[in-house]
């Protein structure tokens, strides 16, 4: 779509807001409103300052960016095939490129980054056409664009650990599979074609692309180039990726079933460590009791066997009778008695 095209897709919405604005940076030019001025200066200033690609000749086209107000107009300056997790889209026959503005979400990721990306896209199609496919016109893309953390997305993949990598026409058809299983062939098709690269360390993806642009198949490119066929690379790149991200994406899965076990017993565990505090202070409680009555009933013993403890005796009553008791002493007889 050319600059004139868009600008009169975007002219209904341009009566409520601020007229469209235009920016120009070597082969680059830049759409967008007012509250995107910023942005669109960062954009192009960057576009133009890092304007070459890895094994790639530098490109000539121009380029025309985008930069939508809101989401609703990125759909609809997107179109109704646009995928719903997309937050910029490329395209390579009309050599433009429609990226979110300031208020995309978190989720649009660093914007000069998403923004070399689909310039990659572009870049490799202006040399090769429509020859590469999807999976690896993304990870080329992504290798480009430096999207390291592309690796992140592996480590914590258990598929990876139960099923291993997916051949490179499963990975074709994981784009149309919805944002979780794209993200996951997003991250799989860059660390194929870094793994690709890595084949010739000096020269890199040089002479594919050379072969390639012959009019020779991947596969043909891929034996002239590097000298083995692409099943062999694809069979190669599966135990690669198995080897290096199985284990980790297992172990990540194990770390989080026990995060998320851990968190759901966490109220019993809190329950019963209160139940035995309260047990505890119990059974403290009646051995304090019993040690005090054994201190008791010690001392009442002892004090029981002291012999200088005195008790006073109780006299002896007798019932009043009149009589008078006799005296204990015997009676003394006088001598002078007969």
């Amino acid at each position: 779509m050319s600059l004139a095209l868009l600008s009169f897709a975007i002219a209904p919405v341009a009566a409520q807001d601020d007229a469209p604005k235009r920016l120009d940076a070597g082969r680059f030019t830049a759409v967008y409103f007012p509250q995107d001025e910023r942005l669109a200066r960062a954009l192009t200033t960057g576009a133009a300052r890092t304007d070459s690609f890895p094994w790639l000749p530098r490109p000539r086209e121009r380029v025309l960016i985008a930069i939508a107000p809101d989401v609703r107009r990125f759909r609809q300056w997107a179109g109704p095939g646009a995928p719903e997790w997309g937050v910029a889209l490329a395209f390579p026959e009309t050599r433009r490129v429609i990226i979110q503005g300031r208020e995309a979400g978190s989720e649009a990721g660093d914007p000069l980054e998403t923004l070399r990306h689909e310039l990659a896209h572009l870049a490799l199609h202006e040399r090769l056409g429509n020859r590469p496919p999807r999976w690896f016109d993304e990870g080329y893309a992504s290798v480009a664009a430096r999207e390291w953390r592309r690796d992140d997305v592996l480590a914590t993949n258990v598929a990876l650990a139960l099923r291993g990598a997916p051949t490179f026409d499963q990975l074709e058809a994981s784009f149309a599979g919805g944002a979780t299983a794209a993200q996951s062939a997003y991250a799989l098709s860059y660390r194929a074609v870094a793994e690709m690269a890595s084949l010739d360390p000096d020269r890199g993806l040089t002479l594919l692309f050379r072969y390639w642009e012959s009019g020779k198949s991947l596969d043909a490119a891929v034996r002239q180039a590097f000298g083995l066929t692409l099943s062999g690379f694809e069979r190669e790149f599966q135990s690669r990726v198995r080897r290096r991200y199985g284990a980790l994406a297992l172990f990540a899965d194990l770390t989080l079933v026990f995060l998320v076990t851990g968190l759901a017993l966490l109220p019993f565990f809190v329950a019963r460590s209160a139940r035995d505090r309260r047990r505890l202070r119990a059974m403290l409680a009646a051995d304090a009791a019993a040690e005090q009555a054994e201190r008791e009933s010690i001392l009442t013993a002892l004090l029981d066997l002291d012999p200088d403890r005195s008790t006073a005796a109780e006299p002896i009553q007798t019932a009043k009778t009149g009589e008078q008791e006799p005296s204990a002493e015997p009676s003394r007889r006088r001598d002078d008695e007969p």
